[in-house]
């Protein structure tokens, strides 16, 4: 009886054993099965032949998408002014692809030209070269858009223009190198643009040499560069110099972005503005250098959403200016400009407004903020009665000025002129005009010279030098704003 007993334990021990190898096998082959299908992304990767459910052939393969990075805190670093933003860029050499000379004497007018047209025609990123250790003669020239592509010219050697102007065909004496409807172009690199300006500064019809006007007729000169209807346009650290004319010139454009440039003429050279700003908007300079013979940065009609910072004017030159405005009774419109950490130095002018009498239009919501000035003559100025001539009349029309800030603009003034001046129309008077933080002294000296105010409505918020008890507090009784002729936005 013991016997069959313990045969029966052992019997029932045995089937106790065969189960549980049984459950172990049926657990594993579940996990096995799910670690299958999770992972069948793959085309070689088929379902286990005992799936359940009908086979229909292999699933599709899934598009791979590569892990996202981890977040980081810092920014990405932004593109330099030699980062085209793509991998494949065709560089353009001007010499070893298109044989220009490059020794000054040669004229490589047809080979930039050239570079230039063939790489607007390319679909991709491309970059005309003119190399370092070159000197381009280039005359006139259209460099015409829009491209299929994008396009930049790379300036490390020297781009010069003829210098006598007797040689200039008479239809292009007004513009030297010409940038139309070119979309997002970008001129850069180390090198230096010369506009050979001095024997065009001399001719007899100049102001300077006795004649009626700088412009007109005979006295036509080229502007160095001129950009006209291209938006998304970039220029940045080039040397530019002894323009006949304004040096850069920006014509109905949208985004301009003006950076580390250095633009030189002598003080006396005249209407060589550094660069002049007319009917366009979204304009960036910075971080730019001017010494010349008139304005560092002018802004024409028609401009408007314009940050200058950071610029650096003198010696000589007129200083930073909005206008000359309304000349002609024309109508005129600019709004929203900001200048801020810029030095003056020596200039006729700081920051500068100016208006014929006889104009419409408006000036409005400008900003001067943290103007250093050394030795300049009219730090701040507001000229409503603007005139080449003394034979300009007084009108009863003008365009208005409204809601100009002058902010932190300190230094030190030429006793010629007074430090402040306020010249507002009869008919039309400045408004809401703030000053906050300024503080002029003369450069010569110890007394301080009163300011100069007429027809002028504002405030200061906290007390300047030289005290400007001159401004009228309030508003005019017939508010100009009124008017539907100085509307302009």
């Amino acid at each position: 009886m013991e016997l069959i007993t313990a045969r029966t334990s052992a019997i029932a021990l045995l089937l106790l054993l065969s189960l549980a190898v049984l459950c172990n096998e049926g657990v594993h082959g579940r996990h096995h099965h799910h670690t299958k299908h999770t992972k069948h992304n793959s085309a070689h990767n088929h379902p286990p032949a005992h799936a359940p459910g009908p086979r229909h052939g292999p699933p599709r393969p899934r598009p791979y998408s590569p892990p996202a990075p981890p977040p980081s805190s810092a920014p990405a670093p932004a593109p330099g002014p030699d980062d085209d933003g793509a991998d494949n860029v065709t560089v353009y050499d001007v010499v070893k692809d298109f044989g220009a000379v490059g020794d000054g004497v040669a004229d490589d007018t047809d080979a930039i030209k050239t570079a230039w047209d063939t790489a607007c025609q390319d679909a991709g990123s491309g970059v005309v070269l003119a190399a370092a250790g070159h000197t381009f003669l280039v005359r006139t020239t259209v460099f015409t858009g829009p491209c299929q592509g994008s396009v930049a010219i790379q300036v490390d050697g020297t781009i010069v223009a003829p210098g006598d102007p007797d040689t200039w065909p008479a239809s292009s004496k007004r513009n030297w190198l010409v940038f139309y409807q070119a979309h997002g172009v970008a001129l850069r690199g180390m090198g230096m643009i010369d506009g050979k300006g001095h024997k065009w500064w001399d001719l007899p019809c100049k102001p300077h040499k006795g004649g009626g006007s700088s412009h007109g007729g005979l006295c036509d000169s080229p502007v160095a560069m001129r950009f006209f209807m291209s938006n998304n346009v970039s220029v940045h650290g080039l040397k530019v110099q002894n323009s006949p004319e304004f040096h850069f010139r920006f014509d109905q454009c949208r985004g301009v972005a003006v950076s580390d440039l250095s633009i030189t003429s002598p003080a006396d050279s005249p209407n060589t503005d550094g660069i002049h700003v007319e009917n366009t908007q979204d304009v960036h300079i910075t971080n730019t250098l001017v010494s010349n013979g008139d304005d560092c940065v002018s802004i024409g009609a028609g401009t408007r959403n314009v940050h200058i910072e950071n610029v650096t004017c003198g010696p000589g030159g007129h200083g930073i200016s909005i206008g000359s405005l309304g000349k002609a009774g024309s109508r005129a419109c600019v709004a929203n400009i900001t200048v801020r950490d810029a030095v003056i130095r020596r200039s006729d002018n700081g920051v500068r407004i100016k208006t014929w009498q006889g104009g419409s239009g408006s000036v409005s919501a400008v900003a001067f903020q943290n103007v250093r000035m050394d030795a300049v003559r009219n730090p701040i100025i507001i000229d409503q009665y603007y005139c080449l001539s003394h034979s300009c009349e007084n009108s009863t029309t003008a365009v208005l000025v409204s809601g100009v800030t002058y902010a932190g603009i300190r230094g030190t003034y030429d006793v010629r002129s007074p430090p402040i001046h306020f010249g507002c129309s009869d008919a039309v008077p400045c408004t809401n005009i703030t000053l906050a933080d300024v503080e002029l002294l003369p450069a010569e000296g110890q007394r301080v010279d009163d300011p100069f105010c007429w027809n002028v409505y504002g405030n200061a918020t906290t007390p300047t030098v030289p005290p400007m008890d001159c401004l009228i507090e309030g508003v005019p009784r017939h508010g100009a704003e009124d008017d539907t002729s100085l509307k302009c936005y």
